[in-house]
């Protein structure tokens, strides 16, 4: 658990300082007071580009000196990343006080997000499922971040290459083939891995009060050919068509209501806030099987979507988990029987405690 967190420039906090007394931690303030940016904050402790998925220069606040830092004592071991004035691009990390990389913190802390803008997650493109399911494979496969980039960095190679294949190098070709076969391999065991662990996890809950899923891997069908030589033989075809038409960075997550044998995508926005609900939850218990802890989760004015009774059964079920959770929302009484919470009011950028 995050027993300490401190934010300095980032978004519209100058200075914040939230010391949690219990495992729920509320946030509550009007719209655009700066709440969604603290659990911004808290997602960049994990690897990636937080729940924004913004550019790091984006986070440091208008009138700050350019540069910002986030810092959070878990379990006894302080752990940071920020940027500097003059290079706003450039992430820096450090655990312990010792300069790392952002790969590294996933050894520290795992963190799962829900928030308004993934309510969509059904009707969005196979790409922003790809990284939704990236994220939560991730937990489980701490080296996934690392064959994801450099399946990505010999794709985007390969694909300058076939720009003018007459004057492409064959055997660096065969090189950058053997690497996405490699690494594009790990990524879809990895991804399969999970879709078969949070199919078991979910085979026994009820349809009420979360809707329950059914999820599948989808896309780049398996035919029995390595990659590398797949892609070898159709390199004609990917200069043509200017992108690589193989590999794992085309598959798609599936889900269907199982109630319903209906794809997720025709559900009622109700219906798919309870689909990711159910997903996240089952993530959150496969998390804490395999590392011994539970994850962090980031729930983002989650509360307002549900009628009161879901909203009982959601708090339960996080009281079961064993978890942290850091919920936002903009009315405090949509949190009242969460009475073992630390509450925290945010007011343009600024963050004080709550009796409310």
């Amino acid at each position: 658990m995050i027993g300490r967190l401190t934010l300095n420039d980032f978004r519209n906090h100058a200075d914040a300082l939230i010391v949690p007394d219990h495992a729920f931690i509320v946030l509550t303030g009007e719209n655009g007071a700066g709440k969604t940016n603290i659990l911004e904050a808290v997602s960049m402790l994990a690897p990636g580009r937080g729940l924004r998925g913004a550019a790091l220069r984006d986070m440091v606040r208008q009138d700050g000196g350019g540069g910002f830092g986030i810092a959070a004592e878990v379990d006894g071991v302080m752990l940071g990343t920020g940027v500097l004035a003059g290079a706003p691009d450039r992430r820096q990390v450090r655990i312990g006080g010792v300069a790392s990389s952002a790969n590294a913190l996933a050894d520290h802390l795992s963190i799962v997000w829900l928030t308004p803008a993934m309510d969509r997650l059904f009707m969005d493109s196979p790409g922003g499922r790809r990284r939704f399911l990236d994220r939560l494979t991730l937990a489980l496969h701490p080296g996934h971040a690392v064959h994801s980039a450099r399946y990505e960095a010999a794709m985007r190679a390969r694909n300058r290459l076939l720009g003018d294949l007459t004057a492409a190098d064959p055997a660096w070709l065969t090189a950058l083939e053997a690497q996405m076969d490699e690494h594009g391999a790990a990524l879809s065991s990895a991804r399969a891995d999970l879709v078969t662990r949070l199919n078991a996890a979910l085979s026994g809950q009820p349809d009420y009060p979360f809707a329950r899923p059914l999820l599948s891997l989808d896309g780049d069908e398996a035919t029995g050919e390595p990659l590398g030589a797949r892609l070898a033989r159709e390199r004609r075809r990917d200069a043509a068509a200017g992108r690589t038409g193989a590999g794992p960075h085309r598959q798609d997550l599936t889900v269907t209501h199982a109630a319903k044998a209906q794809p997720a995508a025709l559900c009622s926005t109700g219906e798919q806030k309870a689909l990711l609900l159910s997903i996240l939850l089952a993530h959150a218990a496969l998390v804490t099987a395999h590392r011994g802890r539970p994850p962090v989760l980031l729930l983002d004015e989650v509360a307002a979507h549900l009628d009161p009774s879901r909203r009982a059964a959601l708090f339960d079920r996080l009281r079961q988990a064993g978890g942290q959770v850091w919920m936002t929302g903009t009315e405090a009484s949509l949190f009242r029987a969460l009475s073992e919470s630390t509450r925290f009011g945010v007011t343009a950028g600024q963050v004080f405690r709550s009796t409310s």
